[in-house]
C-alpha cells in the first residue's frame, strides 16, 4: 500500500495530467527507487541529450537546494560554522540549505569535451558514470526515444558497478525501458510533447524525496 504522504503528491499530479495515470505505478517505483538510495547515503546521476540535458540539470538543481520546503543545517552543523569563523559562520548557518546530492553527468564541459575529442564521443555519460557512481547510487537516464546510445551505454556501466537504472522515456520505451529497473513511459511520441510531460513527473518525484527528507518533523 502506497503510504499517505506519497499518494498525496502522485495523486495532485494525476489531477494536473490525467494522462499519466498509466504511468502511475512506475512513477512510484522510481520514486521508491530514490528514496532508498538516499536513506542509504547514495546519490542520484542523471543523464539526457538536447532538452533532456537541460531536465538533468533541472532535476539537480530541486534536490540540491531547496524546491518548497526549507531545509536548514543541523544546529550541530551551525555551532561548528561559527567556532570556525564568527561573522561568516553567522552567514553561512543562516543561508546554507541540506541536499541531495544529484550530479548532472551534462555539466562537465572541460571533461565532456575532452573525453569526445581524445576517446569516444558514445561513451561521454559512462565516462563519468565510471568516475562518480558507487554501488547502490541511482543512474536516471532521460531519453525521449529510449536510444539515446550514450546513455544506453552509461547504463551498461551502471549495472556493472550495481548502481539500478530508471528510465524517463517516451511511450515506445525503446532499450531503455528493457535495461532499467523501471521506465516511466510518457503516453506519447513526438519528442517535444514528451519532454512536456517529463516535467511534472520529475517535479513530483522532487517533491516527495523533498517531503520524505526535509518535510515537517524532519531532523
Amino acid at each position: 500500500m502506497v503510504e499517505a504522504r506519497i499518494q498525496k503528491h502522485v495523486d495532485t499530479l494525476m489531477e494536473r495530467y490525467p494522462v499519466l495515470e498509466v504511468c502511475r505505478d512506475d512513477i512510484v517505483k522510481a520514486y521508491m527507487i530514490m528514496e532508498d538510495a538516499y536513506e542509504n547515503d547514495h546519490k542520484l546521476l542523471i543523464a539526457g541529450n538536447g532538452g533532456s540535458a537541460a531536465d538533468s540539470e533541472h532535476i539537480a538543481g530541486e534536490l540540491m537546494k531547496r524546491f518548497r520546503t526549507p531545509r536548514p543545517v543541523p544546529e550541530e552543523f551551525k555551532q561548528k560554522l561559527l567556532d570556525i569563523d564568527q561573522e561568516r559562520g553567522e552567514n553561512l548557518a543562516k543561508n546554507l540549505e541540506r541536499g541531495l546530492m544529484a550530479i548532472p553527468l551534462v555539466a562537465h564541459e572541460a571533461l565532456t569535451t575532452a573525453y569526445i575529442n581524445d576517446v569516444d564521443g558514445m561513451g561521454v555519460f559512462a565516462q563519468q558514470l565510471y568516475g562518480f557512481g558507487r554501488k547502490g547510487d541511482v543512474f536516471l537516464g532521460i531519453s525521449t526515444s529510449g536510444n539515446s546510445k550514450n546513455v544506453i551505454s552509461a547504463t551498461v556501466v551502471a549495472r556493472a558497478l550495481g548502481i539500478r537504472v530508471i528510465g524517463l522515456t517516451g511511450v515506445s520505451g525503446g532499450e531503455l525501458a528493457e535495461v532499467a529497473d523501471v521506465a516511466i513511459k510518457v503516453p506519447e511520441e513526438e519528442t517535444y510533447m514528451i519532454q512536456e510531460l517529463h516535467l511534472p513527473i520529475y517535479h513530483c518525484l522532487c517533491l516527495m524525496l523533498e517531503d520524505k527528507f526535509f518535510g515537517k518533523g524532519e531532523a
